[in-house]
């Protein structure tokens, strides 16, 4: 299942030694809904090897600024601390997972 991310706690996800995908998303988005069973299926598939999670935009302004989000969804790829690749509008499993196969 993926974590929720937010302002509070996303330090805690930044620090840790795997890479960590983030879906900034909002309840009132359908692209967000149409890809959020996606997230939660590779959140499952994934959970030895990256750190997934989500991010409601309407409660997180600081780190919807912080990253530059201004459309939704955008699924941000963090390694070491540093967004290595980004994805924009609702993707098909196979282009997401594509991403996080480079990314680890």
């Amino acid at each position: 299942m993926a974590l929720e991310i937010n302002t509070n706690n996303f330090d805690s996800y930044i620090e840790q030694d795997k890479p960590l995908m983030i879906d900034f998303w909002a309840e009132w988005c359908g692209p967000c809904k149409r890809i959020g069973p996606v997230v939660e299926e590779l959140s499952t598939q994934y959970a030895n090897d990256i750190v997934i999670g989500k991010c409601d935009v309407d409660e997180n302004d600081e780190l919807c600024a912080r990253f530059g989000v201004r459309n939704i969804p955008t699924l941000l790829f963090i390694k070491h601390g540093e967004v290595v690749d980004k994805h924009v509008g609702a993707g098909t499993k196979a282009q997401i997972e594509e991403k996080i196969k480079k990314l680890l």
